[in-house]
């Protein structure tokens, strides 16, 4: 298997994950979707949220826009909008959004090459303002290990959140389906 099948084959797992976390976080009363929790982003809603942001954000810079912002937040920073005005309120709205994004990952993974791996991309940081420049290979690579490490911090606030049923993420499930 060559790197960028393996690259494509994380990316199913990490969309394919993000549908189980959704599906489970369905199952979830409104309070207990953003009920206070010490841990990731401080509630599975802000999570989830922060999950796709991420995967919106470094799908912008691989695509060539340095300075990518997530829809919702575009009018927060700009002055005279309303702040919160285009946030994403509701599950349902955040699964549509997410589904459209990984339509837009399938697109862009499907023509991915070798070549590309090795190139560099570069994204201005939303904190510092610095311009980095960075290998497109280690940019993919990093959008599936934050998931990876944001499913854990959900996967936990599930648990104390009292879910019925835990969504079962790892890859090897994936592949025995």
């Amino acid at each position: 298997m060559h790197a960028v099948d393996l690259i494509r084959r994380l990316h199913e797992h990490r969309a394919w994950v993000n549908g189980k976390l959704v599906d489970a976080a369905e199952k979830l009363s409104v309070e207990a979707l953003r009920e206070p929790f010490p841990i990731g982003q401080g509630s599975i809603w802000k999570s989830l949220l922060h999950m796709y942001a991420a995967e919106h954000v470094w799908l912008e810079t691989l695509l060539g826009n340095e300075n990518p912002l997530v829809p919702g937040d575009l009018p927060k920073r700009l002055p005279g909008n309303q702040e919160g005005t285009g946030a994403i309120s509701s599950l349902a709205e955040l699964k549509a959004k997410w589904m459209q994004l990984d339509v837009r990952w399938q697109t862009y993974l499907q023509v991915l090459t070798s070549d590309d791996l090795d190139q560099t991309v570069s994204k201005v940081s939303s904190s510092s303002g610095k311009r980095h420049a960075t290998r497109r290979s280690d940019v993919l690579l990093h959008v599936c290990t934050h998931a990876h490490y944001t499913t854990a911090q959900v996967i936990n606030m599930l648990r104390r959140s009292g879910a019925a049923v835990l969504p079962d993420v790892m890859l090897i499930t994936l592949a025995r389906h």
